[in-house]
């Protein structure tokens, strides 16, 4: 029944961080970092998930994995926004200006 009622928070949790992703969309570090929040609630999902199922935990290494390669991605984009435009506002810049 424990398990149950944490699904369920984790799920909660992970809906509030997608409507955190969703309704701030002004800066990139905002939406970053609700990511972050949102990949974390899916790797605890995943661990409660393979306990449950009395599975290895290899998968969740090489979640883990992906999961830096993406906030690596995201902090480089972030450094390359800055550097270019001076800030991380999304309204600072124009996709057609080169």
């Amino acid at each position: 029944m424990m398990n149950l009622y944490m699904y369920y928070l984790m799920i909660l949790m992970f809906m509030f961080g997608s409507l955190t992703f969703i309704s701030k969309r002004k800066h990139l570090l905002c939406t970053l970092l609700s990511l972050e929040f949102m990949v974390l609630i899916l790797f605890s999902i995943l661990l409660l998930y393979l306990n449950y199922m009395k599975f290895e935990g290899y998968f969740s290494m090489f979640f883990l994995t992906f999961c830096v390669c993406e906030g690596v991605l995201g902090l480089s984009i972030l450094i390359s926004m800055i550097r270019t435009h001076g800030n991380d506002y999304f309204q600072s810049f124009s996709v057609l200006q080169c």
